[in-house]
């Protein structure tokens, strides 16, 4: 026996007659209203500075016009639910291509609203990674019922087979004296649209 299995074999003896440790309450993990979770989560969505837009269904179109502004150089994944007839669909961009446009738009597949944060899957409407980081402009749509209270509740309605881009805020970094630089890494502008009762 090496001198490892010496220590573990104790080890496993020390322990093997102690006691269960008690549960750990939970109680503090609060489980607001589908509303209060909304809310909480725009909250801190805008504290991460992003902004934050909020529409009914049959006002999608016109919100997203109003997030993107006069930029017309727009790409979209393949399956967005809304149809912008002046923006590219990826196909496959380079980095390169992808960092000509002004702008992005995409679905999500859940917002935390715990820590305000954008978690996507890259399913329909998501597209793929980059498409997502390059652009300066990301306008991400998130249906009210998207929204769940913290991450065990996001991670239990994500497949952890595919691929995800946890998004909190726009891109951002600090040097040493921590002086805040955003967009070194990813986009500046991060605007939030929460489509209420879908």
């Amino acid at each position: 026996m090496s001198a490892r299995d010496d220590i573990l074999a104790a080890v496993r003896a020390a322990v093997a007659t102690a006691p269960e440790p008690p549960a750990v309450p939970r109680a503090y993990r609060g489980h607001p209203s589908p509303e209060g979770l909304v809310d909480l989560f725009l909250e801190r969505v805008a504290d991460y500075r992003a902004t934050v837009m909020r529409c009914a269904p049959g006002d999608l179109l016109a919100t997203v016009e109003r997030a993107l502004g006069r930029r017309r150089s727009v790409i979209v994944p393949r399956g967005l639910p809304i149809e912008l007839p002046y923006a590219t669909t990826d196909s496959g961009h380079t980095a390169t291509e992808l960092d000509r446009f002004d702008a992005v738009v995409t679905t999500a597949a859940v917002g935390i609203a715990q820590t305000g944060t954008l978690v996507l899957d890259h399913g329909p409407g998501q597209g793929r990674r980059a498409l997502s980081l390059v652009p300066d402009r990301h306008v991400c749509l998130v249906r009210a019922g998207q929204v769940v209270s913290g991450v065990p509740e996001a991670i239990a309605r994500l497949d952890p087979g595919r691929p995800q881009t946890w998004i909190s805020g726009p891109s951002a970094t600090s040097d040493i004296e921590l002086s805040r630089v955003e967009g070194v890494h990813g986009p500046r502008t991060l605007i939030v649209v929460l489509v209420d009762g879908a």
